[in-house]
């Protein structure tokens, strides 16, 4: 059902004590959140305008603890993108994205066609940095289709707006690709038909 506006689910997805919740909170509600207190699974509404289009965008925080795995499969299959987030300042929190996340959803979507952004949170504490830049980039092109990458920060404030805009510009376009191909596909074999 359209209300003259684009609705889509998203979740923010990645290992624990990333900076998840604090991303989410400071997107939809301009603020940073301190206090940390390990998420099962908080839902947030935010509208927004994208290319002068409005998008009602629900976003789920997911868990990154291992003991609320069972939750994954469920959110994993009814999310039209996710913004995938790892620390700069702890090289495994990458290397679990791909390992714990990134697998699982492509496996639960069954495509590897899957909206996704790389967010690499925490810049503001460069100096703890155990991920360049460079690697990350690899590894948008290695394991996610070669989304789109930023790096930011959840208590600066910095890429976060970006971050969003980016993930809801990818769920357009490879809608668009998935909804022309069947027409296409259609037609052709038409055309083969009459041939025949």
């Amino acid at each position: 059902m359209n209300h003259g506006f684009d609705e889509y689910k998203v979740a923010v997805i990645g290992g624990g004590a990333v900076g998840k919740s604090a991303i989410t909170v400071q997107y939809v509600q301009n603020q940073f959140v301190v206090e940390y207190d390990p998420t099962i699974e908080d839902s947030y509404t935010k509208h927004t305008k994208v290319d002068d289009v409005m998008v009602k965008l629900e976003i789920l925080d997911t868990a990154g603890q291992e003991e609320f795995r069972s939750l994954r499969d469920m959110y994993m299959r009814s999310s039209h993108g996710f913004l995938c987030v790892y620390s700069i300042a702890e090289l495994r929190s990458l290397q679990e994205l791909q390992e714990d996340f990134i697998q699982t959803i492509y496996r639960v979507q069954d495509t590897e066609n899957v909206p996704m952004v790389l967010f690499g949170n925490k810049c503001d504490i460069a100096s703890e940095r155990e991920v360049k830049s460079e690697l990350a980039l690899e590894f948008t092109k290695s394991h996610m289709g070669n989304c789109p990458f930023f790096e930011g920060s959840a208590r600066k404030r910095i890429n976060i707006d970006e971050a969003f805009v980016a993930l809801v510009k990818e769920i357009r376009r490879r809608r668009q690709v998935i909804d022309f191909k069947p027409k296409n596909d259609k037609n052709l074999r038409k055309k083969n038909c009459m041939i025949i």
